[in-house]
C-alpha cells in the first residue's frame, strides 16, 4: 500500500487512476476523504493545524495498513494524511482500498480509519474566535477501534 504524510493537497481521481490503471482484477474501490469542518461542538473553526511525529507517523500507518492487508484480501490501496495549517473545506486524509469484492474493501477502509484516528501520532489544534486549543481524543473513536479486536 502507498503511504504518504504530506503538507500539500491530494487529487483523489489521480490517486485512484494510479492504483487502478488498466487493471481488470479489481471488483471494488472504496474511498474515504476526511475534511476540515467549520465547527467543533459549539465553536466555529477558523483554522486547524495538524502536527505529527515524522517517521513515526509513517511507520504507524504502514503497520495499520499491513494489519488490514493481512485481515482482508486487498489488491492495493493508498493512505495520505496531511499536516500543517488547514482551513474549513480542506482535505485532511484519504484512504483508498481495492479488493475483488466490496465487503473487504469497505471493511478494510473503515478499519484503517478507526485505527488511524486512535493510533497514528497526529495532533489537531483548532483556532476559533475563542482562541486556540488542542483537540482531545474522543471516547467514541476508541470504541470504534476496539470493535475490531
Amino acid at each position: 500500500m502507498k503511504i504518504l504524510v504530506q503538507d500539500q493537497d491530494f487529487d483523489i481521481a489521480a490517486e485512484i487512476s494510479e492504483l487502478c490503471g488498466g487493471r481488470t482484477d479489481i471488483g471494488a474501490i472504496v474511498t474515504f476523504t476526511g475534511l476540515v469542518r467549520d465547527f467543533h461542538g459549539d465553536n466555529k473553526v477558523q483554522k486547524m493545524t495538524l502536527e505529527h511525529f515524522p517517521g513515526m507517523a509513517e511507520k504507524q500507518l504502514e503497520a495499520i495498513c499491513k494489519t488490514a492487508s493481512d485481515r482482508w484480501p486487498l489488491q492495493g490501496g493508498t493512505v495520505i494524511h496531511r499536516y500543517g495549517p488547514l482551513i474549513p473545506g480542506d482535505r485532511i486524509v484519504l484512504v483508498i482500498t481495492l479488493s475483488a469484492h466490496r465487503e473487504a474493501a469497505f471493511e478494510a477502509a473503515e478499519f484503517i480509519m478507526d485505527w488511524l484516528k486512535t493510533e497514528a501520532p497526529f495532533w489537531k489544534k483548532e483556532q476559533t474566535a475563542k482562541g486556540e486549543h488542542w483537540v482531545d481524543a474522543k471516547t467514541e473513536d476508541n470504541k470504534r477501534k476496539d470493535r475490531w479486536t
